[in-house]
């Protein structure tokens, strides 16, 4: 295999499960490029956008992120919404600025949706009524989230299987465009697609994805990495985040995997040992989802290793030959 490290103008995408090396592998591209100035690492990873969320995100240092820039880490409060069509409209534009600036993107993370849009692009759905969303606030605050849930349910099934009850913005404006246009909001999604990568801003890309070859070590690494955030302080880093009087369970930062778990057992719902073995399970959950998705991804090349160095020489080699 062989990939186009000279075309400074194509996108490198580095995707794959959680825990299974991706940030290492994309440092070390950065470095075959010749460094910062000649690469621009882009995070597409739905939590490290969050401040203050460290240790549980397995955020790259603050060392590493001197030596390795990354676009869109800490670019939200906790408290504040991101959507993936913000995403979009973010990549986008570091992908143009690096190009622009001599760098070669290099796109790397998890999270399946926003890179499945970046790729393919987006709906873009109507506004709604502000009269609309006033009154859903309304039913929300007298009837209960479950009751609005269940009408989403009732009007458009295939949202509402996307959507948490608990997630009150997306539960919202779901119903307010299915009200005003009397059409399901997974139909818009479709008739509103956007435009692919390289039809939103001119530029190619290629795809690296990296899998485990057992996945029984790829949960053996996640345990032990889930260990180590322990060590490092992570429920002392969300009892932070739960002190503070904007932030509560249902908000999708909160909801993040491990720190939903930890919140939980903070609040006195679960003692500690059900904390590790939910946090885990959640976690080993998530790398599962990714690898059904990662299964149906067009156009890629695969990595299959189970040692994070032998993937990166793997990668390293490619771009060599």
């Amino acid at each position: 295999m062989s990939f186009a490290l000279a075309d400074s103008e194509s996108v490198l995408i580095i995707c794959g499960p959680t825990a299974i090396g991706k940030t290492g592998v994309a440092m070390a591209v950065q470095d075959a490029l010749g460094g910062s100035h000649r690469a621009q690492l882009i995070s597409a990873d739905s939590a490290l956008i969050y401040r203050g969320m460290d240790i549980g995100t397995a955020k790259p240092s603050t060392e590493e992120l001197r030596a390795y820039p990354h676009k869109l880490i800490d670019i939200r409060d906790p408290s504040e919404a991101y959507s993936a069509a913000e995403f979009v409209a973010d990549v986008d534009a570091a992908i143009v600025e690096a190009i622009a600036a001599g760098k070669k993107p290099i796109v790397v993370g998890g999270t399946m949706m926003y890179l499945k849009c970046m790729l393919e692009g987006i709906a873009s759905l109507p506004s709604t009524d502000e009269n609309m969303r006033a009154v859903l606030q309304q039913e929300l605050e007298e009837k209960g989230a479950t009751v609005l849930h269940d009408e989403l349910m009732r009007q458009d099934p295939r949202a509402a299987a996307n959507i948490h009850p608990n997630n009150h913005q997306r539960l919202m404006r779901a119903l307010a465009v299915i009200r005003e246009t009397g059409s399901p909001l997974s139909a818009q999604w479709a008739s509103h697609a956007g435009g692919t990568l390289y039809e939103r801003t001119g530029h190619r890309s290629q795809t690296v994805i990296m899998l485990p070859k057992d996945r029984g070590v790829l949960h053996q690494r996640i345990g032990e990495r889930f260990e180590q955030m322990l060590q490092q302080g992570f429920l002392a880093e969300v009892e932070a985040l739960v002190s503070r009087r904007d932030l509560h369970p249902g908000m999708p930062s909160m909801r993040a995997v491990g720190y939903r778990q930890a919140v939980a057992h903070l609040m006195g719902e679960c003692d500690y040992a059900e904390f590790v073995q939910k946090g885990l399970a959640a976690t080993r959950q998530l790398a599962k989802r990714q690898l059904t998705w990662l299964k149906k991804w067009p156009d890629a090349t695969p990595v299959v290793s189970d040692d994070p160095d032998d993937a990166r020489n793997v990668v390293l080699t490619g771009f060599i030959g």
